[in-house]
């Protein structure tokens, strides 16, 4: 398919170790000139830990943008020349002391694809083993074992409130539901 929009300009407004924004001034469909600013990202990862007795192992995080506590699964950035495994194994250790004995990619999706181009990646872990996490200084969490039928009822009820975790978790069902004892 053709591309609606033209780019006329592309600029860098802000920027953070973490992410920049980009304003791109467009020529419209229509025509018509426009603005759109862009979150720009690199990749993401997204982990579904197990432990071999079957639980997944979540976090409880404090995000400061949202005021609020979150369940989540172990995620984070990919630095530039880090395989995605290599990523998905970084934050696993980094997040909840985990060492996987199994690691198998599922897929990819865009996390807020109408403000940011970020792409997550995602991962299934199994015979995971719990040690000492290490996580960042801004990092405030907690966690939690939850046997898998227990973890997904939470992401039903609305309980896990981040929304790639809850749809990782959902979309990883089908594979955890093989691995309940």
């Amino acid at each position: 398919m053709n591309k609606p929009f033209q780019t006329v300009t592309q600029n860098i407004v802000w920027q953070c170790p973490w992410y920049a924004v980009r304003q791109d001034k467009l020529l419209l469909p229509d025509g018509s000139h426009g603005v759109y600013n862009t979150i720009m990202k690199g990749p993401a990862v997204w982990v579904v830990p197990v432990t071999p007795s079957g639980d997944i192992v979540l976090i409880h995080h404090y995000r400061y943008t949202v005021d609020d506590w979150c369940y989540e699964l172990p995620a984070g950035g990919v630095k530039p020349g880090q395989r995605l495994e290599e990523a998905a194994r970084e934050e696993l250790r980094e997040e909840v002391g985990g060492v996987a004995g199994h690691l198998v990619y599922l897929g990819q999706f865009y996390t807020a694809n109408g403000i940011c181009d970020e792409v997550g990646h995602f991962f299934l872990a199994t015979d995971v083993v719990l040690g000492e996490p290490t996580p960042e200084p801004g990092e405030v969490m907690t966690i939690h074992r939850k046997p898998i039928t227990e973890a997904l009822d939470m992401a039903r009820r609305g309980q896990i409130t981040d929304a790639p975790s809850l749809m990782v978790l959902l979309l990883c069902e089908p594979h955890l539901r093989q691995l309940i004892p």
